[in-house]
């Protein structure tokens, strides 16, 4: 956690000059960018995944066909094709997973009074009049929706939102056009499970609402620029 704080206070200390009092939210924003750097041959990899599934597509609904009356041994088959082909049906959730660590390293940084025994000096940057480590319901009472801190959260609801419409659409229409699994025809079974995700994966773009606002600002900060940041490289990786 020392570590960390002083990286964060050194690429503060470095953008001081362009942003002023908002420098540490901006380290957090080029740090989220570092951290995406490092992920995206995950994510490169994770779109050739999904290439390789579309292109098993005939042999899948082979299968289907084959084990139409029988769940338990479509389900076996289509997984020994997926091992045998090397290719896996949620390879698409690693990139997600690896920047776990950094956001719940984020969330930690500006939830902990003390670093090391001292105060959190971090504790006191701002991104503008918000507070790093203060949350949607301080901005509340603290001036409410038109105050300072209020107006940063509605900037990046409304930022959130637009993300989430365009991942949303994006999501749809990568799906139809490379599915996980065919759709089903009349009579014939769906791999369990993946038919569930297939459902909510447009919507999970729209949770980020949520996240946003029960996190500190500065693990905000994080996912809002994950999330843009997907959210243009799936619209590179998948055109």
């Amino acid at each position: 956690m020392s570590v960390f704080a002083s990286l964060v206070e050194h690429l503060a200390d470095l953008l001081q000059p362009l942003f002023g009092a908002s420098a540490a939210a901006a380290a957090i924003v080029l740090f989220t960018a570092l951290v995406r750097l490092l992920v995206h041959p995950l994510s490169r990899a994770a779109a050739r995944g999904q290439k390789a599934r579309t292109e098993l597509q005939p042999r899948i609904a082979e299968l289907r066909r084959k084990h139409a009356k029988n769940p338990e041994k479509l389900q076996k088959a289509v997984l020994e094709l997926h091992a045998e082909e090397k290719v896996s049906p949620l390879s698409g959730c690693l990139p997600s997973l690896c920047q776990l660590p950094a956001f719940f390293l984020l969330y930690h940084l500006f939830s902990s009074g003390t670093i090391g025994g001292e105060a959190n000096a971090l504790l006191s940057h701002q991104l503008l009049a918000a507070p790093l480590g203060g949350r949607w319901a301080d901005a509340l009472g603290d001036g409410g929706m038109l105050g300072g801190a209020g107006l940063v959260y509605v900037a990046l609801f409304a930022l959130v939102a637009c993300v989430a419409a365009f991942s949303y659409r994006l999501t749809r229409r990568t799906m139809a056009d490379r599915p996980v699994l065919p759709a089903a025809g009349d009579g014939e079974q769906q791999v369990p499970g993946l038919g569930t995700i297939t459902k909510v994966m447009p919507f999970t773009s729209f949770f980020t609402l949520v996240t946003v606002a029960v996190v500190p600002l500065a693990a905000a900060l994080y996912i809002v620029t994950s999330t843009t940041w997907s959210a243009l490289e799936r619209a590179a990786l998948y055109r």
